[in-house]
């Protein structure tokens, strides 16, 4: 076991774990406004009512959540292919 092997998993674990903070908050809250979106959807159509499909705030928010959520999973993902590295390196 080299230094270069334990400086891969030390980045690799640091790179898990901030991506992990980075994509939690901003994936929960992306969940609870397709959840809430949902509902809505529903509603309108037992109320027999055709939905306006024009982007509303909440679906821009959306999208932005599921970016920031996807920015930080591809981190974890670099994290784990370090960590994953730090084992072929001699």
């Amino acid at each position: 076991m080299s230094l270069v092997n334990i400086a891969f998993w030390a980045l690799g674990v640091a790179l898990i774990a901030a991506g992990y903070q980075r994509a939690k908050g901003p994936w929960s809250r992306y969940q609870a406004l397709k959840e809430q979106d949902e509902n809505i959807a529903r509603y309108e159509a037992w109320r027999g009512g055709a939905r306006d499909t024009s982007p509303t705030g909440a679906s821009v928010a959306m999208e932005v959540l599921r970016r920031q959520a996807q920015r930080g999973g591809l981190i974890a993902i670099v994290g784990f292919v370090l960590v994953f590295l730090g084992f072929f390196f001699k």
